[in-house]
């Protein structure tokens, strides 16, 4: 009886010393700078909003909280470089539906988003808007697909990479309009902006978030939003479905992960703040305003939320024929 009972508190003691490092390093934690890694290009909307949530984090942390932008291959470079961090919370990655889509996109990547990470908190999502050169004979949806069918091949449209929402949003526009229109992928969402600006691409999906104020400049002009409903911030701009494409939704979201491995304690306590900044009056006030709805959801609601988009960006993908190789 004596030798049971001992053998017993010596398995709680193992058990409960296997758990004090990450239990203790959650009550110290962040007690030193945490990076944010952006797999995206400075200026598109993942950027901003990602330098945002990493200024109030830093308020709320006490702790420098560093934005280090890794674009390349669709996100892939910089989504590897954190799935090799150590899980302690230090490294953490901004995600998009860009890596939704990249599950079935690019099912050869160097990793798999629900294997290697661990779903932190969601931060906001907007709807798009396509826009075009001034110089395009088209004002409408209308008239840019019977522009785009008089001219099969020769008009083209930018996005900011392979899998990209802007990428999908188009494939998308393609496919349930039955139009050719040619992809040309940039590195970021602004070379690709810059581009449709100065005439040198025909048209592109962007957030409204950081496209409205290029449209009101009339520097480009704005044909449909690809909402359920007309956008806030570009109320006189018709939606795809009240152009003809009832079906049609698109947009982009984004979100924070972590390494796989990364203790539930600290997940928790990120999850928490991440929710109180976009809880924030002056948060919803300013994003609202720029036409992004801020969104909060536990840890364990988010994995659901991204098993889903897996899911649905699978069909789409299988249904456009996009390929990683665009």
């Amino acid at each position: 009886m004596f030798y049971r009972y001992r053998r017993s508190l010596i398995g709680a003691a193992v058990l409960l010393a296997t758990g004090l490092p990450g239990a203790a390093q959650a009550q110290t934690y962040p007690d030193k700078p945490i990076t944010l890694i952006v797999p995206f290009g400075a200026g598109g909307s993942a950027d901003v909003y990602g330098r945002f949530l990493a200024q109030r984090l830093q308020k709320e942390f006490g702790q420098t909280v560093v934005v280090e932008n890794r674009p390349g291959a669709g996100a892939v470079v910089g989504t590897q470089h954190v799935a090799k961090a150590a899980p302690d919370g230090y490294t953490l990655l901004l995600i998009s539906n860009t890596h939704t889509v990249n599950e079935s996109l690019i099912p050869n990547k160097p990793y798999q988003l629900m294997r290697d990470f661990t779903p932190v908190a969601p931060i906001n999502d907007s709807d798009l808007v396509l826009v075009v050169k001034p110089a395009l004979a088209a004002n409408t949806p209308q008239e840019l697909v019977k522009l785009a069918r008089a001219q099969p091949g020769k008009l083209n449209y930018a996005s900011s990479g392979t899998g990209t929402p802007y990428h999908m949003a188009g494939e998308l526009f393609k496919s349930m309009a039955g139009v050719d229109i040619v992809h040309v992928p940039y590195k970021s969402s602004g070379g690709a902006r810059t581009d449709v600006m100065g005439g040198q691409v025909d048209m592109m999906f962007d957030a409204v978030t950081t496209m409205t104020e290029v449209i009101k400049s009339g520097k480009v002009r704005a044909v449909a939003t690809t909402g359920k409903a007309r956008s806030s911030v570009l109320p006189d701009i018709p939606t795809m479905a009240e152009a003809g494409l009832p079906d049609y939704t698109a947009g982009i979201w984004l979100g924070v992960m972590a390494p796989k491995g990364t203790p539930p304690a600290i997940v928790d306590t990120l999850n928490r703040q991440i929710g109180k900044i976009v809880a924030q009056a002056d948060v919803k006030e300013t994003w609202t305003k720029n036409g992004a709805v801020p969104l909060s959801m536990s840890p364990d609601e988010f994995g659901k939320y991204i098993d889903g988009d897996i899911v649905k960006w699978e069909r789409i993908v299988k249904i456009s024929g996009a390929k990683p190789t665009e």
